[in-house]
């Protein structure tokens, strides 16, 4: 069903402040007409988090901006030493990005509590609205850097990675007013946060393609990244006959059909595999390649099947190396396991759905977030907003500011409904 063909009540935000904020970030960065370029620790990434902090304090928040780069704005609760609700998300984009993704988790996060403020309540413990630094980690090549940052999970040499600039993360956290010298002081401890919740687009099209304005996450799922060296021997393309040839992106070729062989065995499951990046030495037009390199991305809920998968790759890798005469050499650089939703957080999202006159649809989630990391120290639940054809990390990525309206709606009155648990 259309949004707009059913009755979903969005009457407590202001809708009207909350399109308006939105509209006024994704000009900072603006590429094209609905494009944004808001790479982390940039000149644009710190204007924009000045504009939202100033607009935290505007909702009645005290606000700082940590040494990790994360901009915190805290509504204070009656008490100040019971676990806090954390609510958020990311403003940092792709270099050819949206305008909704991450972005709505914050501004939509920033109303709740703004909302919170407006109607007189005060919770009993605080509220916090989060804007984490580098969840993209395209500038890096290292995301979700400053909620891992928070619970201290930061991997040696994170400060030394540089951009395509030879700028360090070092540099550009200082140049960005930060001290990673005191990374300690910007530590949360154990326990200390009860829950956390994230608006996001689903950046994907199972909402749209039900005609379902929100959803309901169940869990994330884990990815499982590789890099795949295939080395065989460079020769010249017009003499070295067919057969006797050690050709390394022939293999490599075969490798990636097998994977997507792999992760489509079983029509309908929610596996998803993916070679995204591939370089060819000495990538020469007449010399047989010697080298390839090549990541996989293998993504799914179920961490049984996924590690299945992950065995049958790696015999089909070594299987296709000995036909062709190749060495191999895989490492891995991301083994992330799938999480799930907190059970009573669904409950409480499903409850104010109820509230709202909807019930909304329940998926999993394929991308990672920065959930992802707070579901290791803390309950989380996720709310997802339709968006167009199920297009992100694109300038065409797109949700209408109705379906926006119903996803903070419902993330206010889950707010609302998990204050009510904790009082």
């Amino acid at each position: 069903m259309e949004s707009g063909e059913i009755m979903i009540k969005t009457h407590s935000i202001n809708t009207e402040r909350l399109h308006e904020r939105i509209e006024k970030l994704a000009q900072i960065g603006k590429i094209g007409d609905t494009g944004v370029c808001r790479l982390a620790l940039s000149k644009e990434d710190k204007l924009a988090v000045n504009v939202v902090k100033g607009w935290m304090e505007e909702a009645g928040m005290q606000t700082r901006i940590d040494h990790f780069g994360n901009l915190i704005g805290r509504l204070e609760g009656e008490n100040s030493n019971k676990p806090i609700l954390m609510i958020g998300s990311h403003i940092d984009s792709q270099p050819y990005g949206g305008r909704f993704d991450g972005a709505i988790g914050v501004l939509g996060a920033l109303e709740v509590v703004q909302t919170l403020k407006e109607k007189g309540i005060v919770p009993e413990a605080a509220v916090e609205v989060v804007a984490f630094c580098d969840e993209e980690g395209c500038r890096f090549n290292k995301g979700i850097f400053g909620v891992r940052g928070i619970w201290g999970d930061l991997e040696p040499g994170e400060l030394d990675r540089t951009d395509k600039d030879g700028i360090t993360r070092r540099q550009a956290l200082i140049e960005f007013g930060c001290n990673p010298d005191r990374f300690s002081e910007s530590e949360y401890k154990k326990g200390s946060i009860a829950a956390f919740l994230e608006l996001h687009i689903e950046q994907g099209p199972v909402l749209d393609n039900l005609k379902q304005p929100v959803g309901i996450v169940t869990g994330i799922s884990g990815p499982l990244w590789l890099t795949v060296e295939m080395t065989g021997f460079a020769g010249h393309a017009g003499s070295v006959p067919m057969g006797m040839r050690q050709d390394a992106l022939l293999g490599s070729a075969k490798v990636i059909v097998a994977l997507n062989e792999i992760a489509s065995q079983e029509p309908g499951s929610p596996t998803v595999a993916t070679v995204g990046n591939i370089q060819v030495f000495p990538n020469s037009r007449n010399i047989i390649p010697e080298k390839v390199t090549f990541t996989v991305d293998l993504r799914d809920i179920e961490l049984e099947r996924r590690n299945r998968y992950e065995k049958e790759l790696r015999i089909a890798i070594q299987k296709i190396a000995d036909e062709h005469g190749l060495k191999v050499a895989i490492s891995e650089d991301t083994n992330t396991e799938p999480r799930y939703c907190a059970d009573w957080i669904k409950d409480t999202i499903r409850a104010a759905a109820r509230k709202m006159g909807y019930t909304p649809t329940e998926l999993m989630s394929g991308p990672f977030h920065d959930s992802l990391v707070m579901s290791n120290y803390c309950d989380y639940g996720m709310i997802f907003v339709r968006c167009k054809d199920g297009i992100s990390h694109n300038p065409l990525e797109y949700s209408t500011n109705e379906d926006i309206a119903i996803g903070t709606e419902l993330l206010y009155q889950t707010a609302l409904g998990i204050i009510s648990k904790n009082n």
